[in-house]
């Protein structure tokens, strides 16, 4: 398998929570490069030595950053997308900028011919009893029975190629009824709130931290044909924006929700404030070493589980608030 190499910047005291992030979603392999680890290696007085390393010397000067690899086809460039939504978010949490920059480079390749190659692998894809997820450049049968949700991810997550969102559409499916209201937190490409509708819901709210997110999720709520008056978006972070929170208003049949467990653990507090009573809430993003955390502490918000989903090493769930 090839494998794409991305170099994220940040600093001493963003290791951690980049680091954090990066587990949260999946990517357990990294290489962390850290000036401080030399000038620790100065300072230790216990140590002999007649010469430094070559790799230890390099790190005297150097930026500190954190590389990772992806795999170089559908499924890492979910993930890709994922790591650059997250360090949009973690950017927004760094009021002080003490994370460094949080900018990457990809290493072996240019990102605009990963965009374009890596479409190869994005075929159509059954979800769930009722959707078949495609790209715009696939065609559907013609005597296809299941409701054609079409999507083109861009730069954001969401092609249902993840574990992630195939378990939130699943449990989607299963929750919603005709004529519901839905607010998709974390939309990226759109993909569950224009499910959601193709499913029956009546309308959806889709926000997201990322105003390219935002703009691609409106994009292909007009390729699926969505009226504009169904389909409402907005960009920004509910834990942090009264405005956009009061914006987004309240008695919601259905919040969902695909994201990284430390986020959901953030927004917890906020999802009932969103719901009618007898609302659902659909969580999913959590890695599997996170999900007794995370489902914690959504029930204890006052919210009853109603189902768990795996599928390998993610965990998808279903509530109701009562």
């Amino acid at each position: 398998m090839d494998w794409i190499e991305i170099e994220i910047y940040t600093s001493t005291e963003g290791i951690e929570p980049l680091t954090g992030s990066l587990l949260g979603m999946g990517i357990n392999g990294f290489v962390i490069k850290d000036s401080a680890d030399f000038e620790e290696f100065l300072e230790d007085k216990t140590i002999n030595w007649d010469y430094i390393d070559d790799d230890l010397m390099g790190l005297k000067d150097r930026e500190t950053s954190v590389t990772c690899y992806l795999p170089d086809n559908a499924q890492g460039a979910e993930y890709f997308n994922m790591v650059k939504a997250e360090l949009k978010a973690l950017k927004s949490r760094d009021t002080d900028n003490s994370f460094g920059r949080l900018e990457y480079e990809l290493k072996n390749v240019r990102e605009e011919d990963w965009a374009n190659n890596w479409k190869q692998y994005f075929k159509p894809l059954c979800i769930g009893d009722k959707l078949l997820i495609k790209p715009s450049w696939e065609e559907a049968s013609a005597d296809e029975t299941r409701k054609i949700l079409e999507i083109d991810p861009a730069s954001s997550f969401g092609t249902g190629q993840h574990n992630t969102t195939q378990l939130c559409l699943e449990l989607l499916e299963k929750n919603i009824n005709e004529g519901d209201r839905l607010l998709d937190l974390g939309c990226g490409s759109g993909i569950l709130s224009i499910g959601a509708l193709l499913l029956g819901a009546q309308s959806a709210f889709a926000v997201d931290i990322d105003a390219n997110s935002v703009k691609i999720a409106g994009e292909n709520a007009q390729k699926n044909h969505i009226e504009a008056g169904r389909y409402l978006t907005a960009c920004g972070n509910i834990c942090d924006d009264k405005a956009l929170r009061d914006k987004i208003g309240t008695g919601y049949d259905i919040v969902c929700a695909n994201i990284v467990a430390d986020v959901l653990i953030a927004m917890s507090g906020f999802f009932a404030a969103f719901l009618k009573k007898g609302g659902r809430l659909v969580i999913s993003g959590i890695i599997d070493s996170r999900k007794d955390e995370v489902l914690d502490r959504i029930k204890e918000e006052g919210f009853e589980l109603l189902e768990v989903r795996t599928k390998e090493d993610w965990t998808a769930a279903s509530f109701i608030y009562r």
